[in-house]
């Protein structure tokens, strides 16, 4: 008999938050700080790490879902002759078979189509692609790139204005849930050992004034409001687009220790500058019927410049564009004129218009890039991650990407072990290049990680629709069978034995799932749940409101909230929604 992994409550964790003394607390709940808290547990080192919002609330859940090397950044490797773009490429496309291969029920390889207008534009994009293959080598994990004609292009893309191009160029790159692909990693590392705590404030820093070393946090737990003192020998900030207010508060921990009051702009010391550049994405989804199920469509080149995409995601179709500017928030919101442009740009693509009423959610994603302050050229744009030192020891992780999270963390921890010795005398090597996450069937003995197997099991032996149990297999991997096992048995507001019941009737996202991601994945507020464990806010803004009551109800009676709690809750749901599209003042 198999008996599946439970996690550690929250109230052990913020126990161990409390009473434990750590090798390493990590500051920041996003998929590099969750990868840092996996890579040191695995190594054997104590280790916390703490999110202010909820995992992967910020621009780890707000990405374009893809896990690539980057076939632009190939391009201008080439043309300007760039190694450190080659570089970052390859490393690359190592951590995409990394990604895909330690989960491969949520991250998989998608199709990708380059529609081409001109013959002459063929070769090129051709050897570039044939490039990117080789570049991954042994590592590929997805199939090659080919040449389509015309006809094949319109269909497999239906949608697609095919009229005026020559062809296309497919190649492949994955594609992943991102919230949960975050979450996964944390609760693997939960499940190593590490303390993993969602909903905890980082008040500030603490120096040991004998060392002059930052040495843990005073900290806020969210929730409950309980202050309490969080001590560590190391502390990394892995805040994203956070980093700079992490860095501030160490040189103000530091000065204060030293009985120095400081005031932003004393000091042009290094550890002092603004090092973080976000760049914002707009993403708009929109029905399926606007993409095919099994292939994607990136338009190199927008009439300003930019990249368009279109990709299917969750029973959907995900488009938009990058590099926009944008200030740094935690729910950065798309705008009406930027909504209005990529709609725009997806009319001049596809065979048919797009409008304002098929937007379905509409938001933006900030991509943290940083200013190297270890190079004399601080206006230089790095879009390689930087490993930097702060005052008081404390690192610093920042840029990169999405799809390089695993090599960040294990180079945050690497820098580590070098600031403290005493460390790097019991830690282990990186054990992370080869291991698989939670729901992966790591032991070959639920499904020998044929997860095709799963939907079947769901289907025939609990009586699933197609469409739920393909989402939850793909979701959740062999734990969907833990969700299947909690229709089965009944739960607070439902009775056992009957059929799943849906949040909204449109969407395979149920009321099981709130109970398994109150219980097992330490979804704490609505806003957790409809947007991070279900991703019904970002598929269908409408619908993740209809449903905002219902889940609001149910987590109430999981979580014991009195009604105070819940009009709470509904309130912040909604505010946190209407971020979530774009209101047009007037119908088309």
């Amino acid at each position: 008999m198999v008996f599946p992994w439970s996690a550690p409550s929250r109230a052990t964790q913020m126990q161990n938050l409390k009473e434990k003394h750590f090798d390493v607390l990590v500051i920041g709940g996003g998929c590099v700080g969750n990868g840092i808290a996996l890579d040191a547990a695995t190594r054997g080192l104590g280790c916390a790490v703490v999110e202010r919002e909820d995992f992967a609330a910020g621009t780890s859940g707000r990405s374009t879902k893809l896990i690539h090397g980057g076939v632009r950044y190939l391009e201008a490797a080439v043309k300007k002759l760039d190694k450190g773009q080659y570089d970052l490429v390859k490393e690359a496309l190592g951590e995409r078979a990394h990604m895909i291969g330690a989960a491969p029920y949520i991250a998989r390889p998608i199709p990708i189509m380059i529609p081409l207008e001109h013959w002459w534009q063929v070769p090129m994009m051709w050897i570039g692609t044939k490039l990117y293959d080789f570049i991954a080598g042994d590592g590929l994990c997805v199939p090659p790139s080919m040449f389509i004609g015309r006809h094949q292009a319109r269909y497999s893309f239906p949608t697609l204005n095919a009229q005026h191009i020559y062809g296309a160029i497919v190649y492949y790159d994955g594609q992943m849930n991102d919230t949960r692909y975050a979450l996964l990693v944390a609760l693997t590392a939960a499940q190593a050992g590490a303390t993993t705590a969602n909903h905890v404030n980082i008040d500030e820093l603490v120096v040991d004034e004998r060392t002059g070393r930052v040495s843990g946090a005073l900290a806020t737990d969210q929730i409950t409001g309980e202050n309490f003192h969080i001590r560590a020998k190391s502390v990394i900030n892995a805040t994203g687009p956070f980093t700079d207010k992490v860095r501030r508060m160490a040189f103000d921990a530091v000065n204060k220790a030293k009985g120095v009051d400081t005031v932003k702009g004393d000091s042009d010391e290094k550890w002092d500058r603004d090092i973080v550049v976000p760049a914002g994405g707009i993403h708009v989804m929109l029905p399926d019927h606007f993409s095919p199920a099994q292939m994607g469509l990136i338009v190199p080149e927008t009439s300003d410049g930019r990249v368009l995409f279109f990709l299917p995601w969750e029973g959907g179709t995900l488009c938009g564009t990058t590099d926009s500017e944008a200030p740094i928030s935690m729910h950065p919101s798309a705008t009406k004129e930027e909504v209005d442009f990529v709609l725009a740009e997806s009319s001049r693509y596809l065979n048919k218009k797009v409008r304002r009423s098929d937007v379905l959610a509409a938001w933006s994603g900030l991509r943290p890039l940083v200013k190297d302050p270890n190079k004399g050229d601080t206006k230089s744009i790095s879009r390689e991650h930087i490993v930097e030192v702060n005052d008081g020891n404390m690192v610093t992780i920042a840029g990169g990407k999405w799809t390089t999270y695993r090599q960040m963390a294990e180079d945050a921890i690497d820098k580590v072990l070098e600031l403290y010795p005493s460390l790097s005398k019991v830690a282990s090597s990186c054990q992370t290049k080869n291991m698989m996450l939670v729901g992966s069937d790591r032991a070959h003995i639920v499904c020998d990680q044929r997860f095709d197997n799963i939907m079947i099991t769901l289907r025939e032996d609990y009586g699933f629709d197609r469409d739920i149990a393909e989402h939850l297999t793909r979701n959740y991997g062999t734990r969907a069978l833990q969700i299947a096992e909690i229709v089965k048995d009944g739960y607070v507001t439902r009775k056992p034995g009957l059929h799943p019941k849906r949040l909204v009737a449109k969407y395979p996202f149920l009321e099981a799932e709130v109970v398994f991601a109150v219980e097992q994945e330490y979804a704490l507020t609505a806003e957790d749940v409809l947007a991070r464990r279900t991703r019904l806010a970002f598929v269908d803004q409408k619908a993740a409101v209809e449903a905002l009551p219902l889940v609001v109800d149910l987590m109430g009676r999981l979580l014991n909230w009195n009604s105070r709690t819940k009009k709470d809750q509904i309130q912040k749901g909604l505010e946190f929604l209407d971020t979530m599209n774009v209101n047009f003042d007037e119908e088309e």
